[in-house]
């Protein structure tokens, strides 16, 4: 598996997955359908697949345009009729390939309540890749639009947190250092936090993504990853993860560096 990273928009990822054995690929949220079919064409892929994490404009628009440039049947995913061109909904467990990939959906309502993140492994369940959309940022997560803190407790906690540490994730947005500066706001004494945010705004002045972290770096640096550790939960004056959670975010919505 190879992941082919484009920005588009203002501060949007768009991602190609390739499954190198077969050259079928899946384009996640295509924003910008020409850059995005350009680079497919470029490698010598086959499209097959639109995984679209959720309805908002800066994630879906592009389905459209895409669908007509490209000219062939391709399946778009969502996770409900929101999402333009859509001509597959998903729900939490479905599977699905690209090529030799493995694919599976997780329902991760709150930001929208058609959220879907994607796991994608290959086919001996190693290299383990996640796009989160806008449920899980590096070192940070998507507002609650449509949902509430015991929703993105359950989707970052019990969905995405219980897949292998070493899984990447691979987020919709370059949002790691406004990011990175509320979480040294709420653990100030955190060496990976300190450390994350130094490597960050290394890459960013070279104009580098942040993305992709890891699960494991978020369970060490992403405050709403970290609701149940004590030094977090002592910050927002609370023992209970879920409150944690909204006390968190309420906070963040306003936060000033």
């Amino acid at each position: 598996m190879k992941v082919h990273l484009l920005p588009a928009l203002e501060d949007n990822y768009m991602y190609i997955i390739e499954d190198e054995k077969t050259k079928e690929c899946a384009v996640v949220d295509p924003v910008e359908p020409a850059k995005i079919l350009d680079k497919v064409q470029s490698l010598g892929l086959t499209l097959t697949k639109v995984l679209t994490t959720h309805h908002h404009w800066d994630h879906a628009d592009g389905n459209p345009e895409l669908v007509r440039l490209f000219g062939q049947p391709v399946e778009v995913f969502g996770g409900d009729d929101r999402v333009k061109a859509v001509n597959k909904i998903v729900k939490h467990g479905d599977n699905f390939t690209i090529g030799s990939l493995k694919g599976l959906c997780l329902f991760t309502p709150c930001h929208t309540t058609g959220h879907i993140c994607y796991l994608i492994t290959e086919d001996d369940d190693q290299n383990p890749s996640v796009f989160t959309g806008d449920t899980l940022f590096t070192a940070g997560c998507g507002r609650f639009f449509e949902g509430t803190a015991d929703m993105m407790y359950k989707n970052l906690i019990e969905i995405l947190g219980q897949l292998p540490r070493h899984t990447k994730v691979y987020c919709g947005h370059e949002y790691t250092i406004q990011n990175l500066k509320y979480a040294v706001h709420v653990e100030p004494h955190n060496a990976h936090v300190q450390k994350r945010m130094e490597w960050a705004q290394q890459q960013r002045a070279q104009n580098v993504p942040t993305v992709p972290s890891t699960l494991q770096e978020e369970f060490e640096s992403n405050p709403f990853m970290r609701v149940q550790e004590s030094d977090v939960q002592k910050y927002a004056g609370t023992n209970d993860p879920i409150a944690c959670m909204k006390f968190l975010r309420d906070e963040k919505n306003t936060f000033k560096a």
